[in-house]
């Protein structure tokens, strides 16, 4: 038999040979993941034997991750601003710079948190920003667009498995084709990448992210061309739309807004300090 200590010893070198950039941090993240064990467990418990089962589910996913799946795919799931989201083909893995999107729009509403909202998010995948919005926003009621049925009903499993079923409702759509209503806050993490792109991307994205989820046209600013130009049918009077983008789009965006007679009111940068996230006000 192994201890803990022992398995996490042979994966980190394993992933070394494999070239990935944080073999510690990988292998936490898939035995922690695998096994439930937080960060402190491999300290205080790394003299603990591990069962032959554990210790074949664990080389298993280390041998997926040597061929190049990443990590939170092997486990078939991530966490999101305190949410345990499902992944599955049809969704992008939500990244922690997406967290960023919430918070703007949190900012941005203000005082008017605690009010009745509705929210849209276009291209929801597996529901990440909507669903987070919800889960700070007690009041409000949300909708998860997208053109793929593998990503809705992933959103919607996600929903209910945070306690947000009863607030959320998954609609397939192109964009806003079979959008109704209004809403007091638009949002959407769309496809930003220049369709030339694609082929250059790191290999865990390219092979494992879906491609409708990552071409954004030739230039990478279709899905905003879309979004502004129609949002303004379906935005309530007050209402915010708040877009993630390319670390390069930022002026692009802006003026393709501006062009539509909306206001930034908020602009964010991600964590490696390039431009990710803005927020535009309703035309008045």
């Amino acid at each position: 038999m192994t201890t803990l200590s022992e398995i996490m010893a042979d994966i980190r070198n394993r992933l070394v040979s494999a070239g990935i950039e944080d073999p510690a941090a990988e292998a936490r993240i898939l035995v922690g993941g695998l096994l439930g064990l937080g960060r402190t467990d491999f300290i205080t418990r790394g003299a603990m034997y591990l069962d032959l089962a554990d210790e074949a589910r664990i080389h298993a996913a280390v041998d997926r991750r040597v061929k190049g799946e990443p990590p939170y795919r092997i486990l078939g799931s991530r966490a999101f601003y305190g949410l345990e989201l499902k992944l599955s083909k049809g969704t992008l893995e939500p990244r922690p710079d997406t967290e960023i999107l919430v918070d703007a729009v949190l900012e941005a509403l203000g005082a008017r948190k605690d009010h009745d909202l509705r929210v849209i998010d276009l291209g929801t995948g597996t529901g990440a920003i909507c669903l987070a919005l919800l889960s700070q926003l007690p009041h409000a009621i949300g909708v998860g667009v997208d053109i793929s049925n593998d990503a809705l009903g992933t959103a919607m499993q996600n929903a209910v498995a945070n306690g947000l079923g009863d607030r959320f409702a998954a609609l397939q759509s192109n964009w806003f084709e079979k959008i109704s209503g209004t809403y007091d806050v638009i949002v959407s993490n769309p496809p930003y990448i220049s369709s030339s792109v694609i082929a250059s991307l790191d290999r865990e994205v390219r092979e494992h992210d879906p491609l409708v989820a990552l071409d954004g046209g030739a230039d990478g600013l279709d899905a905003y061309r879309v979004i502004a130009g129609e949002a303004r049918k379906f935005l309530a009077p007050d209402g915010l739309i708040a877009v993630e983008t390319g670390f390069d789009q930022y002026h692009a965006v802006k003026a393709i807004f501006a062009e539509n007679s909306f206001a930034q009111v908020f602009a964010h940068k991600d964590y490696a300090g390039n431009d990710r996230v803005q927020v535009f006000r309703a035309p008045m």
